[in-house]
């Protein structure tokens, strides 16, 4: 059907999108008319014009001379389009019977068959018409067109030169074909006539006039015709969402007309329209595009859409920061830091200014960049250029610096034709073209250092501001970067973005529920913004109705991923940095439901060597799942989740590890908390004997652990106390009521027979 539309498409609205695809629709129908003498699509019959004129493409119709020719009954316009879809070729009478009745022909159908056929004949005739146009041939019938139009006939010679035409790389004279063969459409193929074979036919001829319009839009994409398109293969785009070519040159023309947004929003209703439709992602030529459109690739932009320039770079003047942040709270000694980087940007001989914002996810690092940056935006005259190099959606490669360059390059003014294809010669030129400007470089979601080493300038006037979760130790080791790092939010600057979104009046009413919000949202500006707009859509909610749908942890993550805003993706950002056995220690961790804990437990939780562990968790205070925690009393480092990563943690623990593994790696947990614990009691009471004064059977392998216990175990009972409390409560709850007691004895400070527990040790809870 012609753009999706049932068979009852009405003339007036086909006619006004039809305008709206070809808006020249008048100019090119008289030059199609003269096209139908040239091209042979019907002989004369010495008047110059054909006897019968018979068009399929849209209602079916017949007219002599320009009158039109009735044909009575649904029967008869069934059997005369069977034999206009198939003109020349014999049309069995099996096939009609078929067509009319679908699959239930009374006993006299090849009779009523021959009836209809005696009936066109004679209306024919009637209008004047001197040859047999109908033709009976065994097994059936077949249509004659020596002197006759149809318009099925002239579409298929018009698309066949337009395809010549492109062979022979004469796109004008292609686009003009292609649209005389359009232009032929009239509406819905055959609207009106019924049956399931015709119904097939129109399928198929639908299909071949989509074909069409596909490789006219490609023509006219290439006579950077981008602009014309736009409209109607917005309606063909909306009308067959699973079209992928459709798609593709809409996504291609709209970002060649500088609507990106527009064409990233068309690859996302693609993406979802496949994934729900079919269940399977759009294409590689689709998702290529996409991440050609996301890296911003030279590569798109021809020279039929660029207009002529000098062969020197034209300066340009970039502005490409996104909207500043609203309602932007806080951050005053960040600020304060990031002014220090264009503090003496007068000053001569001075190095070349970066600073690098670091945090967890959700911390508002990019927020604070923005934001910063449209404060200052004054201060660099030559322009901004802004970039997110991270990946745009899952499982999608980050954007290259090579894709970057060639996009900044065009920003600052280079001809497509004039950025160089190897990546080397696009820095060079880069650095040429930013010598002495003074422009800022935002870029936001850095991965690696290797992704921007690139795209830091060589000269000293500029200034870089990079974004990232990573410490990026090369770009503070080999730039001098100053690093800035952010974090939770202070409560009263919590509280008062809570407000700045739902109203202060709000809040003041109900101040202690606005605290506990904040505080369930992790103090994160990314998580008070959506739990602020879920208030904000829903002002009957009281904050403490919203309190009472987060403070369950098995729902706060759902409660928190609304609105498109999925926390769940911050976290799995950085997750899929992590290697395998860093993972498995991350979601291991988070069955811990201590406030923070030593590398050792770590080592316990997954049996292995406790040098080994602190290596792993190094990659997750990289990747910002975990957070540093100072030092305890013995001098050992501690570490603690922020409870949303917790619970990111936990939830896959609980996806991706058996209920046997979970309970045997909390065991060893647990026993290792309470050999310690014994251990750091018996030292305290002076009463440790030889059996004691080394690592136990039980418990952590670390000699060095047990000596630094020995000479401050109260320190170490000291720093442990909460995390012991926790244990104790979990282990009860998981059924090991053995090692709970035994906790709770020690934190009791009740004496435990060291010397017995050694040699007969007890295998941990089941």
């Amino acid at each position: 059907m012609f753009v999706g539309c049932t068979p009852a498409f009405a003339s007036a609205g086909f006619q006004s999108l039809r305008s709206t695809l070809f808006p020249y629709g008048t100019r090119r129908a008289s030059r199609g008319n003269s096209r139908k003498e040239e091209s042979g699509g019907y002989m004369s019959s010495g008047t110059g014009q054909p006897q019968l004129q018979f068009k399929i493409l849209g209602p079916l119709s017949v007219t002599a001379q320009g009158r039109p020719v009735s044909i009575g009954g649904s029967r008869q316009r069934t059997i005369l389009a069977m034999l206009l879809l198939r003109p020349g070729n014999v049309v069995s009478v099996d096939v009609l019977v078929e067509a009319v009745w679908n699959g239930r022909p009374p006993a006299t159908a090849r009779t009523q068959v021959a009836i209809c056929i005696a009936a066109l004949r004679k209306r024919f005739k009637v209008e004047g018409c001197d040859d047999e146009v109908i033709l009976t041939a065994h097994p059936g019938y077949v249509l004659a067109l020596d002197h006759h139009y149809l318009d099925a006939t002239d579409f298929d010679r018009l698309v066949a030169d337009a395809q010549e035409a492109v062979r022979q790389q004469r796109p004008v004279d292609a686009a003009t074909l292609y649209e005389e063969a359009l232009d032929l459409w009239q509406g819905p193929a055959l609207a009106g006539v019924a049956g399931t074979q015709v119904e097939d036919e129109i399928q198929r001829l639908e299909e071949l006039r989509l074909a069409t319009y596909d490789s006219f839009v490609e023509v006219q994409l290439e006579l950077g015709h981008h602009r014309d398109i736009i409209p109607g293969l917005v309606s063909v785009v909306r009308d067959h969402p699973l079209r992928e070519r459709s798609r593709h040159a809409l996504m291609l023309a709209q970002y060649r007309v500088g609507r990106r947004a527009e064409a990233m929003e068309t690859f996302r209703e693609g993406w979802e329209e496949s994934v729900e439709g079919l269940g399977l992602e759009p294409g590689p030529e689709l998702q290529e595009l996409h991440t050609a459109i996301l890296q911003d690739d030279p590569g798109l932009i021809t020279p039929a859409t660029t207009a002529p320039r000098p062969a020197t770079t034209e300066r340009r003047m970039p502005m490409e920061l996104p909207a500043d942040v609203p309602d932007f709270v806080g951050r005053v000694p960040q600020l304060a830091a990031l002014g220090g980087l264009v503090g003496n940007d007068e000053a001569a001989h001075t190095p070349l200014s970066v600073g690098l914002i670091t945090g967890p996810a959700g911390a508002g690092k990019s927020g604070l960049a923005i934001h910063w940056a449209h404060r200052v935006a004054e201060r660099f005259p030559d322009g901004l250029l802004f970039a997110d190099l991270g990946p745009q959606q899952e499982h999608q490669e980050p954007p290259t610096a090579d894709a970057v360059l060639g996009r900044f390059l065009s920003s600052l003014g280079v001809p497509a034709t004039e950025i160089p294809a190897a990546t080397a010669e696009r820095v060079a030129l880069y650095r040429s073209v930013l010598a002495g400007r003074r422009v800022l470089i935002v870029l936001d979601n850095v991965q690696t250092f290797n992704q921007i080493h690139a795209l830091i300038p060589g000269g000293s006037r500029c200034c870089v501001l990079v974004t990232s979760r990573g410490e990026l130790e090369q770009l503070l080791i080999r730039h001098g970067a100053v690093r800035i790092g952010v974090d939770a939010l202070p409560v009263h600057e919590a509280v008062s973005l809570l407000g700045r979104v739902i109203g202060e009046a709000r809040v003041d009413a109900a101040r202690s529920e606005a605290v506990q919000l904040v505080e369930l949202c992790d103090r994160l500006p990314l998580t008070i913004r959506v739990a602020a707009a879920r208030l904000a859509a829903k002002p009957h909610w009281p904050i403490g109705y919203l309190v009472s749908r987060l403070t369950p942890e098995h729902s706060r993550l759902d409660e928190l991923s609304v609105a498109g805003a999925q926390i769940r993706s911050v976290f799995s950002l950085g997750y899929r940095t992590l290697s395998p056995d860093a993972a498995l220690l991350y979601r291991r961790l988070g069955l811990l439901e201590a406030p923070d804990f030593a590398a050792w437990v770590g080592a316990a939780l997954l049996d292995r060597d406790l040098a080994g562990t602190e290596k792993l968790i190094d990659q997750l205070l990289t990747a910002q799942l975990l957070a540093a925690a100072g030092f305890d009393g013995t001098g050992e480092p501690r570490y603690r989740f922020r409870t949303l990563s917790r619970l990111y943690a936990k939830e896959l623990g609980h996806r991706h590890e058996s209920v046997q593994d979970r309970r045997a790696a909390l065991s060893r947990a647990f026993e290792g908390w309470r050999t310690l614990a014994e251990h750091a009691r018996r030292a305290e009471h002076d009463a440790l004997d030889p059996l004691c004064r080394t690592a136990p059977q039980r418990g952590p392998a670390d000699a060095a652990l047990y000596s630094r216990l020995v000479r401050y175990p109260a320190d170490w009972l000291r720093a442990e106390r909460q995390a012991l409390i926790s244990v104790i409560d979990q282990a009860a709850r998981h059924g090991m009521n053995q090692i709970s007691n035994e906790l709770a004895a020690l934190m009791l400070d009740r004496p435990v027979d060291c010397v017995a527990r050694a040699r007969s040790p007890q295998a941990p809870a089941a």
